[in-house]
């Protein structure tokens, strides 16, 4: 059995995850990347027991790791009845066979770990229409580990030849599969541009940010709706947009898929549709987890794939968010504890490189409502600049001072 039963609950799948310590990534770096592809992991579902990592400096072309690492996994899995092995990079079609045939159970990568999950979120046609076309270009160019049941019979009268045409046959399928969504995602993307249209010239603010940082519960908080939210990655597949009022200022907030690293490049041309309105916002809302010890590295993250669609010039407001998960230290004069982000206190949060980018960023809790009146009164401020320019003769809207109204 490979599998566990958790009271009433569905069977768990047991699962090791397997990383890389490279010339381009340190140790602390690879055990960060695997405690996020364990969160994934759980987001699917599985259990993972342990942690595998190999200093090597670029991966086997042949297996990703050595031999030798390989063959310790191996006695793992079997000693322990482990389901699946995942793996934190992406494996080309020659590794994952090789992989599969000599540790003899499920064999997963990071691509495919995060596409089981956007399968298992999509909710919509137009999120599992996403979804599926990613899947089947990440399938196409793996359709040989489908049949490898055929390579062992090493020819043999009608053996060799069925199983090309097998192979062939479904490259066939998948090939007009891929036709066949792209042509739905056309009228997908018409009518979510059509949509965007009838939504007259209202500013638009696109609420973006790494998977799970906090962003649908903001979109709740901030326009009282009631859009999924979960301590999960990928919680929210499908753009909701809502009306928001501050003051008597209206405008438009969209809540959209969190980036993660590695993203895949599928995903993102799949996903094109849902990232257009992040691409046709006017201000951008950057919620970032500031408790998270890499929150840095996830603000590169999410600059360089908003660079990647054509958004990274917009206006931006950097929010760090969830400063009730944080430990704040009061310092003194002779102190000597080493300067870490445990024992910071907000004021030098605030007197840090975050506040001083020259855009605007505040500091809040979704979850407390800390500085959320102050978050309000920025968007407001933001989102006047643009409206005056779109509607200058629509003074009405603004009371004689032009000061914010905070609506409770």
């Amino acid at each position: 059995m490979n599998e566990i039963m958790i009271e009433n609950s569905p069977l768990i799948e047991t699962a090791v995850l397997v990383g890389l310590i490279t010339k381009d990534q340190d140790e602390s770096q690879a055990k960060e990347y695997l405690e996020e592809l364990e969160f994934l992991a759980d987001t699917a579902g599985a259990v993972v027991k342990k942690h595998f990592l190999q200093r090597l400096d670029i991966p086997n072309h042949a297996t990703f790791v050595g031999t030798g690492k390989l063959e310790e996994i191996g006695e793992y899995i079997k000693a322990n009845e482990i389901g699946a092995v995942i793996f934190d990079d992406d494996l080309s079609p020659t590794q994952l066979r090789n992989i599969e045939k000599a540790l003899e159970c499920k064999v997963l990568d990071r691509t495919f770990l995060i596409l089981d999950i956007f399968a298992r979120r999509a909710q919509t046609a137009h999120a599992k229409t996403q979804v599926e076309l990613a899947q089947y270009q990440y399938m196409l160019p793996r359709l040989t580990r489908l049949w490898t049941h055929l390579e062992r019979q090493r020819g043999g009268i009608g053996m060799r030849g069925p199983g090309e045409s097998q192979i062939e046959t479904d490259r066939r399928i998948i090939l007009d599969k891929i036709a066949l969504l792209k042509e739905q995602m056309i009228k997908i993307d018409k009518q979510k541009s059509t949509q965007r249209k009838n939504r007259g010239r209202m500013v638009r603010v696109a609420l973006v940010g790494y998977t799970n940082v906090g962003k649908s519960t903001m979109m709740n908080l901030l326009c009282k709706s009631e859009v999924f939210a979960e301590n999960k990655l990928f919680a929210t597949l499908d753009t909701t947009v809502r009306k928001m009022v501050v003051g008597n200022l209206p405008f438009l907030l969209a809540d959209t898929v969190g980036f993660i690293r590695k993203l895949p490049h599928g995903l993102v041309e799949s996903f094109k549709s849902t990232l257009d309105e992040v691409r046709e916002s006017d201000i951008l809302m950057h919620i970032v987890d500031i408790s998270h010890q890499g929150f840095e590295e996830q603000i590169e993250v999410v600059n360089r794939t908003l660079k990647e669609i054509n958004a990274g010039d917009k206006p931006t407001i950097y929010v760090f968010n969830k400063i009730d998960a944080f430990t704040y230290v009061e310092k003194h004069q002779d102190d000597l504890t080493a300067r870490t982000k445990q024992n910071v206190s907000l004021e030098e949060w605030e007197s840090s490189w975050m506040a001083k980018n020259n855009t605007p960023s505040l500091f809040v809790s979704a979850k407390t409502k800390e500085n959320i009146d102050g978050l309000k009164k920025t968007l407001y401020e933001e989102v006047k600049k643009i409206h005056i320019t779109r509607f200058p003769y629509n003074d009405f809207l603004y009371d004689e001072n032009w000061t914010v109204k905070i609506e409770e």
